[in-house]
């Protein structure tokens, strides 16, 4: 699943974008609540905050040593470099 802002893109890949536990991890971490827990418990991007990420790596880092890291933040701005 991807959103894109006007100058963050994000990523959140399928393997996971439906497990409760991570959209509970991703909220948490969050300082500007860009995922949330959807209706069904899975993980939803909240596209209207998207660009308010101050790139503080704290998604990638809740994702305890998956790898590959299962979640991506991109700047658009920068030819969708990753973060």
């Amino acid at each position: 699943m991807r959103k894109d802002g006007l100058f963050i893109a994000v990523e959140v890949d399928d393997s996971i974008a439906s497990d409760p536990a991570v959209a509970a991890k991703l909220a948490e971490v969050c300082p500007v609540d860009i995922f949330a827990a959807a209706d069904d418990g899975g993980v939803e991007i909240v596209e209207k905050n998207l660009d308010e990420c101050v790139l503080c790596r704290l998604c990638l880092d809740a994702m305890g040593g998956r790898d590959p890291i299962p979640v991506h933040v991109l700047k658009l701005y920068e030819g969708e470099t990753p973060l």
